[in-house]
C-alpha cells in the first residue's frame, strides 16, 4: 500500500491540482505527479529513470526534469512514510486479558445482539459508515402513510393514558419522540409510567410558546385602562414625545391600516427610522384600542443577541416599563430571558429561538404576529425561517407576517412573497458627506510608500486566493475600464494625485498610513466629533493602534483611541458609548461589529477601509476561506450612516470612483457561502422532508455541489444513512444547539465518563475560546497560554486548563478571581457564559437519558474526567475525520515541524496556537477543529493525538501487508506498523466499542462503572486502559516519539513550497 503528501510535483501540486479534493483519495494516494502508483516502491527507469542517484538522467531536458524529480521525490516521500510508522503493540499480559475478554463478551451476548441488530437492521462493524436499511428506527417524520397513522393513534394514547402497553418498533419510537427527548427502542413500563407523568414542557426557551391563546374580555379591558392611564404617567409622555419625532411614528396609521388589511408586508426603513422598536408597539396598541389586546402576541426577530436584548430594554423603557416581569414587553435568548405577559405582549427573540420552537410547534399557534427584522443581513437561519414562514401561511390563516429591511433589497423579499404590499420609512440622520480615495489623497496630500510592486495576478497567486468566478469578471471589468477613468480625473484632481492612486490600486491591502494621515488631516482641520473608523480584522486595528500611540499628538491626554473587536476584553468596549469630555475627541477604530450591531451616538467623521472579512465555503476543496473583500454597497451605505446621528457628518471611503460603480449591492447570503450540515440536520429534525427540495425553495438557493457535500459528510459522520433519514445519532446531534461534530463530542463525553472537560471543550468551540489579545502584549498572552497548555501540545486541553483555573479563583472570591483572568489574559464574561453553556448541554443531556444529573460536575459523569489521554481520545470521537500529520521540517531557516492535511498537503497551524512553535511532538497525528484559507490554509483548535485513540475512534480499520511491513490502517491512510495478531485483537475491540456505542445511542443510559463486570464497563475499562498505559514514547518504536530523529534527513523530501529551505 502507498500513501504520501503527493504535491503533483513540486509547487504545481500545492497550489495546481486541487480539482481532485472532493473526497477522492486519487492525489494522496498517487504520491507526486505522474509516478509513484499502486504498491510500486521503485522508481521506473522506463519512464526516466537509470541517472545517477539524487540526480536526472542526462538525456532529459526542461519539463521532463521536473517530472523526474517529482516522481523520484515521491519514491522517497513514500519510503520515508514507511520508516516512520508508529508501531501498536500490547504487552502479553494485556493481550491475554483482551483475548479472554472478547470471548466471553462474543459468547454471553451473541444471541442478544444478533436478535438487536435484526431488529434494528444495522451492523456492530463500524456503525460509523455503515448504511442502514429502512427497518431502523427514524426521526425525521419521513414515515409511509400508514405509518403515520399508526404514531397519530399513538400519540393520542400516550397522551390519555400512561399505563397502555407499549407499542413496538417503529411506531412506537415515533410515538415517543414528542414526550420524550431520546430514541426510545425499548422502554420498559416503568419508564412510560414516569415519562407520561412529566409535564410535556422540559424547556424555559418554550415557555412563552406553549401558550393557550383564547378571548380574555376581561384582560381586554384591563390592558385598555392600563394603556390609558400610561397617558398620563410622566416618564410615557417624555418618550411619546420622542417617539412622535421620529420617521416611524408618522407612518403609524398607514402601517396599522397594511398589516391589518395584508398577510405579508414589507417594510423598508433607513438607519435610524424606528422601525425595529414603534412597528410592534403599534400593533400591540392597536389591538389594545380595538378591545382585543389578549388576542395580540407580537414575536420580533433579531439577529444578534445583543440587539434582542437593548432594543427590548428600550422598548420597555418607552412604555415606563421595566423588561420582562410579566410587563409588555420582554426578550429571550440563548440561555437568557426575561419574559413579558402572556398574552397582550412584544417578545423580542434570536432567529435560532424560533426555529427551537417550531420543532415543538410547527404552526407557531400561539402566535399573532411574526416581524422578522434585519433581513437584509442574509444570514443562514433568517434564509432557512423565510422558506419556513413562507409554506407556513399555507397553514395559517390568521398569522400577520412582517419584513423589515434596510432599503436596498427590499422588493426581493416582496417578490418572493408572491409581491406582497411594501411601505418605505425615510431615516432620521443628518447629511452625510462623502469623499473617495482620489478626494482624500488631494486634500491630505499623501504619497505611498513602499508598495508591493508584483503583478496583481502574482499576488492573488502567492496570497491563496481562489475568488468566485463572478469576482474574477468583476475584476477584468475593473482593470479594462481603469485606463478610461484615470483619463477623466485629468484636470480635476492633481497629476501627483492620479500618479498616487494608480501607486494604491497596485496594492490590495489597506494602506493604514494614508489612514493615519487622514486622522491626522481630520484632527488639524475638521470641528470637534469623534472619528470611527472600519477595517477588515484585527491585525489591521492592532497595527493601526501601534501607528497612531507612535506618534507624541496622540498619546496625549486629548485623544480617546478604542480598539473594538469581538477578540478584545468587553470592559474595554463599554468605553466606546461613552462621551468623552469637551476637548477630547475619540477614535474608535472597529470592524463591521460598528455597522448595526452597535450605535455610537457621538460619531461624526467616518474613515470606511473599504474592506471587510468575508467566511466563503469552497465545496471543490471542502474548505472555508477567510478573506477581506471589498464591501457591498449596503455595507458602505451603513457605514455613511454612522457618522449623521447627531449633526451633519463627513464619510471618507478609501476606493476610487471606478470601484465604487462596481461594488455588489450586498455580501453573497450566508446560505451560498458556508458549510450545510448543521442546517440540513436542523431541515430533518423539523421534518421539513428531502433537504434538496426544501432548500430549492430559498430565496438563493446553495449549490447542488454544497447541498451534497454536507449530507456525505453527515452520513460518513453516521448522522444520515443512506436514504437521508436521521439516524439515532443524527436525531440527538440534531437536538443539541451546535454544528454536528461538537454534539458527537459531547455525547461520546458522556459516554465515557469525561463529561465536564468536554463540555468546556464543546462550549468554546461552538462559542469562542476565552482568551482576549491585548495590545502589545501579544506575545506576553502566548506564553500564558503555554503555561496553561501544561506540555499537553493540545489547545482544547489548554483551554480546559484555564477554565478550571478560573473555577478555582471564583471559588476564593472576587479579587482571586480578577486577578486571575487579568494575568492568564482571560474574559470573565467569555468564562460565564462558557459556563452557563455547560449546564445547557448537560441539561440535553439529561433529558436525553445518557447523564442522571444536569450538573456538568456530577461524579458520575466525571469518572474518567483526569484522564489526559481519554479526553484526547473523546476529541478524535468528535472531529474525526479532521486530521493532519506531523513532520520534521529541515530548514535551516524555519526549524521545527511541517504539517499535512489528506486533501491538501502542507498547510500551518494557525500562530494563536499552543502547537504553532512546538518542535518535539510524543506521536505523528493531529486532530483539529477548523481548516481555513487566509494568506495560507491554517490549523485552528489542534491537539496531538496517539495511534490508539485514531484506531479506536477514527474511520473503518483494515489489516493489510505492506511489502515486508504488517500494517494495521484507519480509512486506508493514516497506517500503524503492528503484528497481524494484534492487528486483528484491535479491531475486533473496536468492534464491540462501536455495537456498544451503538446501543447506548439508541438506548440512552448512563454507563455504571461501579459494575465491572457489565459489558459496557469491561469493553471501555480496557479500551481506556490500552489508550492510558500502552502509549509510552520510547526510543525503540520509531514512529511514536521523535521518529525522524534517526532517519537521514536526506531521505525526507516533501514539497518543495518556496519557503522552505531544506538543507543539502
Amino acid at each position: 500500500m502507498s500513501y504520501g503528501y503527493g504535491g503533483g510535483g513540486g509547487r504545481r501540486g500545492r497550489r495546481g491540482g486541487r480539482g481532485h479534493r472532493d473526497g477522492s483519495r486519487e492525489r494522496w494516494e498517487r504520491g507526486g505527479g505522474g509516478g509513484s502508483r499502486g504498491n510500486s516502491s521503485e522508481f521506473d527507469p522506463d519512464r526516466g529513470g537509470g541517472g545517477q542517484r539524487d540526480r536526472p538522467p542526462p538525456h532529459l531536458k526542461g519539463r521532463e526534469i521536473g517530472l523526474w524529480y517529482a516522481r523520484y521525490g515521491a519514491v522517497r516521500r513514500k519510503q520515508a512514510d514507511r520508516r516512520s510508522r508508529a508501531v501498536v503493540q500490547m504487552d502479553e499480559a494485556r493481550e491475554q486479558h483482551i483475548t479472554k475478554l472478547l470471548n466471553s463478551v462474543q459468547n454471553d451476548q451473541l444471541g442478544l445482539e444478533r436478535g438487536r441488530r435484526d431488529e434494528r437492521a444495522s451492523t456492530s462493524d463500524s456503525w460509523q459508515t455503515a448504511a442502514r436499511d429502512s427497518a431502523h428506527c427514524y426521526f425525521d417524520g419521513d414515515l409511509p402513510e400508514e405509518e403515520k397513522t399508526k404514531t397519530e393513534v399513538k400519540w393520542e394514547e400516550e397522551e390519555g393514558s400512561s399505563g397502555q402497553k407499549k407499542a413496538a418498533g417503529k411506531s412506537q419510537s415515533h410515538s415517543t419522540t414528542a414526550v420524550k427527548d431520546e430514541p426510545p427502542d425499548k422502554w420498559d413500563e416503568e419508564d412510560q409510567e414516569e415519562v407520561a407523568a412529566k409535564p410535556v414542557i422540559k424547556d424555559k426557551d418554550l415557555e412563552f410558546l406553549h401558550q393557550e391563546v383564547v378571548r380574555d374580555r376581561s384582560l381586554d379591558d384591563y390592558l385598555k385602562r392600563d394603556l390609558q392611564s400610561k397617558k398620563s404617567d410622566a416618564k410615557y409622555k417624555e418618550m411619546l414625545k420622542f417617539r412622535e419625532k421620529l420617521p416611524s411614528y408618522g407612518k403609524k396609521e398607514e402601517l396599522v391600516t397594511l398589516i391589518n388589511s395584508n398577510r405579508v408586508l414589507v417594510v423598508s426603513g433607513e438607519t435610524g427610522c424606528g422601525k425595529t422598536t414603534q412597528v410592534t408597539q403599534f400593533i400591540l396598541d392597536d389591538y389594545i384600542n380595538r378591545g382585543m389586546g389578549s388576542m395580540c402576541r407580537v414575536v420580533c426577530t433579531q439577529p444578534r443577541r445583543i440587539s434582542a436584548i437593548s432594543v427590548a430594554e428600550r422598548v420597555a423603557a418607552e412604555r415606563a416599563e421595566s423588561v420582562g416581569n410579566g410587563n409588555s414587553c420582554g426578550y429571550q435568548i440563548r440561555l437568557q430571558s426575561r419574559l413579558p405577559r402572556r398574552q397582550g405582549s412584544i417578545l423580542y427573540c434570536t432567529t435560532g429561538i424560533i426555529l427551537q420552537w417550531l420543532r415543538s410547534d410547527p404552526l407557531l399557534s400561539s402566535i399573532s404576529h411574526l416581524v422578522l427584522d434585519e433581513i437584509h443581513e442574509r444570514n443562514l437561519q433568517s434564509d432557512v425561517l423565510l422558506i419556513i414562514v413562507k409554506d407556513l401561511l399555507n397553514l395559517r390563516d390568521d398569522l400577520k407576517i412582517i419584513l423589515m429591511s434596510a432599503t436596498l433589497n427590499a422588493e426581493k423579499f416582496s417578490q418572493y412573497f408572491d409581491n406582497c404590499p411594501m411601505i418605505h420609512i425615510p431615516g432620521l440622520t443628518f447629511p452625510v458627506e462623502e469623499f473617495l480615495l482620489e478626494d482624500i489623497i488631494e486634500m491630505t496630500r499623501y504619497r505611498p510608500q513602499n508598495q508591493d510592486r508584483r503583478p496583481s495576478w502574482k499576488r492573488g497567486f502567492w496570497q491563496g486566493r481562489n475568488s468566485r468566478p463572478e469576482k474574477e469578471e468583476k475584476e477584468a471589468e475593473y482593470k479594462e475600464s481603469w485606463p478610461c477613468y484615470a483619463r477623466t480625473l485629468q484636470g480635476r484632481y492633481s497629476d501627483t494625485t492620479i500618479e498616487a492612486l494608480e501607486i494604491l490600486d497596485r496594492d490590495e491591502k489597506i494602506d493604514l498610513d494614508l489612514i493615519l494621515a487622514l486622522i491626522r488631516y481630520i484632527v488639524l482641520n475638521e470641528e470637534e466629533g469623534a472619528i470611527l473608523v472600519f477595517l477588515p480584522g484585527w491585525d489591521n486595528i492592532s497595527t493601526l493602534n501601534d501607528l497612531l500611540m507612535a506618534q507624541q499628538m496622540f498619546r496625549s491626554d486629548r485623544f480617546v483611541i478604542i480598539p473594538l473587536h469581538s477578540l478584545m476584553p468587553t470592559v474595554n468596549q463599554t468605553q466606546v458609548f461613552k462621551r468623552p469630555p469637551p476637548g477630547v475627541r475619540k477614535i474608535v477604530i472597529a470592524t463591521n461589529i460598528a455597522e448595526t450591531s452597535i450605535t455610537i451616538d457621538d460619531v461624526v467623521y467616518v474613515i470606511d477601509g473599504g474592506k471587510i472579512k468575508e467566511t466563503n465555503f469552497d465545496t471543490s476543496n471542502n474548505i472555508s476561506t477567510m478573506m477581506a473583500e471589498w464591501v457591498s454597497l449596503a455595507n458602505a451605505k451603513q457605514r455613511k450612516g454612522r457618522a449623521g446621528r447627531v449633526c451633519p457628518g463627513k464619510c471618507y471611503h478609501l476606493y476610487n470612483g471606478l470601484r465604487a460603480s462596481l461594488l455588489d449591492a450586498y455580501q453573497l447570503p450566508e446560505i451560498m457561502r458556508t458549510p450545510l450540515e448543521e442546517l440540513c440536520l436542523q431541515i430533518k429534525i423539523l421534518k421539513l422532508g428531502s433537504i434538496g427540495r426544501f432548500l430549492e425553495k430559498a430565496l438563493d438557493r446553495p449549490t447542488e455541489k454544497a447541498v451534497s457535500l454536507a449530507i456525505k459528510n453527515l452520513t460518513e459522520l453516521n448522522a444520515l444513512d443512506q436514504r437521508e433519514n436521521l439516524t439515532a445519532l443524527g436525531f440527538h446531534l440534531a437536538r443539541l444547539p451546535v454544528e454536528p461534530h461538537i454534539g458527537k463530542l459531547i455525547l461520546f463525553g458522556a459516554l465515557l465518563g469525561c463529561l465536564d472537560p468536554v463540555l468546556t471543550i464543546a462550549a468554546s468551540l461552538s462559542f469562542k475560546d476565552p482568551f482576549f489579545i491585548p495590545l502589545g502584549k501579544e506575545k506576553m498572552a502566548d506564553m500564558r497560554r503555554k503555561v496553561l497548555s501544561k506540555n499537553s501540545k493540545s489547545d482544547h486541553l489548554t483551554i480546559v486548563n484555564a477554565f478550571q483555573g478560573w473555577e478555582d479563583a471564583k471559588q476564593r472570591g472576587g479579587r482571586y478571581e480578577r486577578e486571575y483572568c487579568w494575568d492568564n489574559f482571560l474574559s470573565a464574561n467569555t468564562l460565564q457564559m462558557l459556563q452557563n453553556m455547560k449546564g445547557q448541554f448537560a441539561e440535553h443531556l439529561m433529558h436525553a437519558g445518557f447523564v442522571s444529573s444536569k450538573d456538568p460536575k456530577d461524579p458520575k459523569s466525571n469518572v474518567n474526567s483526569g484522564n489526559e489521554k481519554l479526553i484526547k481520545a473523546v476529541i478524535v470521537a468528535g472531529l474525526y475525520p479532521k486530521v493532519a500529520m506531523i513532520r520534521p521540517s529541515h530548514s535551516k531557516k524555519r526549524p521545527g515541524v511541517k504539517v499535512y492535511t489528506q486533501a491538501d498537503g502542507k498547510v500551518c497551524i494557525h500562530p494563536k496556537s499552543v502547537n504553532a512553535e512546538e518542535t518535539e511532538f510524543n506521536y505523528t497525528w493531529l486532530i483539529y477543529h477548523l481548516k481555513m484559507r487566509t494568506s495560507s490554509i491554517f490549523l485552528y483548535d489542534c491537539t496531538e493525538v496517539s495511534p490508539f485513540s485514531l484506531l479506536f475512534f477514527g474511520g473503518d480499520i483494515t489489516i493489510q501487508k505492506d511489502e515486508d511491513q504488517e500494517t494495521i490502517a484507519v480509512d486506508q491512510w493514516i497506517v500503524f506498523r503492528s503484528p497481524a495478531r494484534i492487528a486483528h485483537l484491535v479491531k475486533s475491540l473496536k468492534k464491540e466499542l462501536d455495537s456498544l456505542l451503538q446501543d447506548k445511542i439508541c438506548n440512552p443510559a448512563p454507563v455504571d462503572w461501579q459494575n465491572r463486570q457489565s459489558k459496557d464497563c469491561a469493553v471501555i475499562t480496557a479500551i481506556i486502559d490500552l489508550i492510558t498505559t500502552q502509549e509510552k514514547p520510547t526510543g525503540s518504536s520509531r514512529g511514536y516519539g521523535r521518529t525522524w530523529a534517526s532517519a537521514p534527513r536526506g531521505e525526507h523530501v516533501y514539497f518543495n513550497d518556496e519557503d522552505d529551505d531544506d538543507d543539502d
